[in-house]
């Protein structure tokens, strides 16, 4: 009886496989015309955003049959925190979820997006988003020449209470806390009074475990949980600051016009899907579930006075977006006025059709 090593069997299957007649099958019809995409993001598959980003990414894959096929790195597996811009603009990565927080230097004009106690619905803001990125031709720019990409939809962190070990009350008992804070929001805890500390969401949990926060803020409610902040920190508190901190998923731009006109006309349906509403239905889904959880596992949820909240939002603005103006974008030469009036037309247009509730309000329900 004849024996054959499985190397040389191995072999002599890629050689047959080459010329289509392993096991008398024909290879695939997409194997040598397939598009391959690798997504790359620094969050985990749990988080807020990753839930629409899955979702995007399945239904391409379903929509285009064989001619794409997309590999998932979460959670910092293939690039790590503040590197998935370069990756994407130099097509090392095809696709990532980009946060500008991180990238407050390469997105001076999409920072004049990244702002709180300016409206109050998180489904409201990604459509706000959508409106500049279409009206306010330097914010195009800055992503699809300057970084060679395409905002394929804007998303959000949905809504992120002040996450601590004790309780807060009132404004008076953020002072003096140290507390994480990510891109714009470092800014409003130390209007607020409390000393922020920049870091990296991975980092937070470790942080908080040992006593080097007292909290945290700029983190959604659903990647808290996620995350399980809230085994250290149980408190949140809504303090009337809206949605927070948009962010974009995006594509090399590369490879967006080397895509197939039917593929490119499929992503185009899967976006204005999740602008009519796929979006608001995955995070309301999604927050629901990460209420009840938080709940079961002893968060507590509880909002400052309507006259403090009203306080922190005199703190806050308009001194913020005037802030963006004088500093980041009079310097950089972007017509700041411009765009934020445009901004409070989009805010206008869309903000009282917001339906996606916060935290506070779904644990109210329960």
């Amino acid at each position: 009886m004849m024996t054959i090593k499985r190397r040389d069997f191995l072999k002599g299957s890629a050689a047959l496989a080459g010329a289509g007649m392993l096991s008398g099958l024909s290879v695939p019809a997409w194997s040598a015309s397939t598009t391959r995409i690798k997504f790359d993001t620094y969050i985990s598959e749990t988080a807020g955003p990753s839930r629409l980003d899955s979702w995007f990414l399945d239904e391409l894959e379903k929509r285009a049959g064989d001619a794409v096929k997309i590999r998932r790195f979460w959670a910092q597996s293939l690039n790590k925190v503040g590197e998935h811009l370069a990756a994407v603009r130099d097509a090392t990565s095809e696709m990532s979820l980009i946060s500008p927080g991180y990238y407050q230097a390469e997105l001076p004009v999409t920072r004049g997006l990244d702002w709180y106690f300016r409206m109050q619905r998180a489904d409201a803001l990604q459509l706000v988003c959508r409106d500049l990125y279409q009206q306010f031709e330097p914010l195009r720019q800055e992503w699809e020449q300057r970084h060679r990409s395409k905002v394929m939809y804007w998303t959000n962190w949905y809504y992120a209470p002040l996450v601590t070990r004790e309780p807060i009350r009132s404004l008076e008992d953020i002072k003096g806390k140290r507390i994480r804070g990510y891109g714009v929001a470092t800014e409003v805890i130390e209007r607020l009074g409390g000393t922020a500390v920049p870091m990296a969401a991975p980092e937070v949990y470790t942080a908080l475990e040992r006593g080097v926060l007292d909290g945290v803020y700029g983190f959604d409610f659903m990647t808290s949980i996620a995350y399980k902040l809230h085994e250290i920190a149980p408190y949140f508190t809504d303090l009337g600051d809206g949605p927070h901190a948009p962010a974009a998923t995006i594509m090399s731009m590369s490879t967006w016009n080397e895509l197939p006109d039917k593929v490119q006309g499929i992503c185009n349906e899967l976006v204005e899907e999740i602008y009519a509403g796929k979006y608001t239905e995955i995070y309301g889904a999604t927050s629901r579930e990460y209420v009840k959880t938080a709940l079961k596992e002893g968060a507590k949820f509880s909002s400052l006075s309507d006259a403090e909240k009203a306080e922190a939002k005199g703190l806050i603005q308009p001194a913020q977006v005037e802030g963006w103006i004088e500093r980041v974008a009079k310097p950089a030469n972007i017509d700041g006025a411009r765009m934020q009036a445009l901004v409070d037309a989009a805010i206008a247009k869309h903000d009282a059709n917001g339906t996606l509730e916060r935290p506070i309000e779904l644990a109210a329900e329960r």
